[in-house]
């Protein structure tokens, strides 16, 4: 059964002072499934979102959301979409409940509706119990729940989240990753930009690269993974280098790579055999590790 996108970009198309950001991007969302948009920094994610939310206008393509063309008909698109950033957009002077019934109204939400909205929006994301402390007190994670908590107060058809989990501790990021699973499941396609590449693999029905302003691989976690081949030998130098050899998934050739680091004992304090990771797909597609990778590998 083929479902019909209720995002649909062709041929998009961007350039800033004659530098093409974006050169012929094609995407598509179904009600119900994330998509997560992954890239190089400057690769042109953070344009894409900004086009499709209408905050910024396409040189060319076909941008239509729900619908809507997001050049002709903005404030249709606007309608049905919700935009969480990186950064939580919260007043932290105001208690959850009254950040949500702030947002309500500037959303022009019947009145009558109000209370029982913003009741919704705390149960929904956890926030209950939370809901009459002022939001300066909430940790990270609470904050990035209530930002999402006002995102979907108007119960938004597509909701755009351009890399929402950026600088939250790991337990914070996976209360986030539970409550946009829980959003799709009711319905809601999602856009995902991340820099977390286990964030794509947990959450994302597809995953879409995109380097040089093109989308150079998409499919499942799991076809993506395909692309790097069988198991990766991980192995730890002494000057804290590490290198990712791939096998050919067979015993002889996993033991051909073995005797050759054996003969480096001297220089090798680690080895470990692992599956390819979406990290080992981002790095062989685009030549680069991402941020958050690159910053671990310095913290090694």
């Amino acid at each position: 059964m083929t479902l019909t996108p209720i995002v649909e970009v062709v041929g998009l198309r961007k350039s800033y002072r004659g530098l093409r950001v974006l050169d012929g991007v094609d995407l598509s969302i179904e009600a119900g499934r994330i998509l997560a948009l992954l890239g190089p920094n400057g690769s042109g994610k953070t344009t894409t979102v900004g086009i499709l939310s209408t905050l910024r206008r396409p040189d060319a393509g076909r941008v239509r959301v729900a619908g809507f063309d997001v050049v002709a008909q903005p404030d249709g698109v606007r309608s049905v979409i919700s935009l969480t950033g990186q950064f939580t957009a919260v007043d932290e002077l105001l208690t959850g409940r009254e950040n949500l019934r702030m947002m309500a109204r500037l959303h022009r939400l019947p009145g009558r509706e109000i209370a029982s909205r913003v009741a919704d929006s705390l149960s929904r994301f956890g926030l209950t119990e939370a809901a009459d402390r002022r939001a300066g007190s909430y940790s990270g994670g609470m904050r990035r729940r209530l930002d999402l908590a006002i995102g979907v107060l108007s119960k938004p058809r597509v909701l755009f989240l351009d890399e929402p989990t950026t600088g939250l501790d790991p337990h914070s990021r996976r209360e986030v990753w539970r409550a946009v699973t829980e959003l799709a499941a009711q319905g809601v396609a999602v856009l995902l930009t991340t820099q977390y590449l286990e964030e794509a693999d947990q959450l994302a029905d597809r995953v879409a690269v995109l380097n040089d302003g093109r989308i150079i691989a998409e499919g499942t976690p799991a076809e993506l993974k395909r692309l790097v081949g069988a198991d990766l030998v991980e192995v730890r130098y002494a000057d804290g280098t590490l290198r990712r050899v791939p096998t050919d998934g067979t015993i002889p050739g996993l033991q051909a790579i073995l005797a050759d680091l054996a003969a480096q004992d001297a220089r090798v304090t680690s080895v470990a055999v692992r599956p390819p990771s979406m990290d080992d797909v981002f790095l062989q597609l685009t030549g680069r590790p991402t941020a958050a990778a690159a910053r671990e590998e310095v913290a090694a």
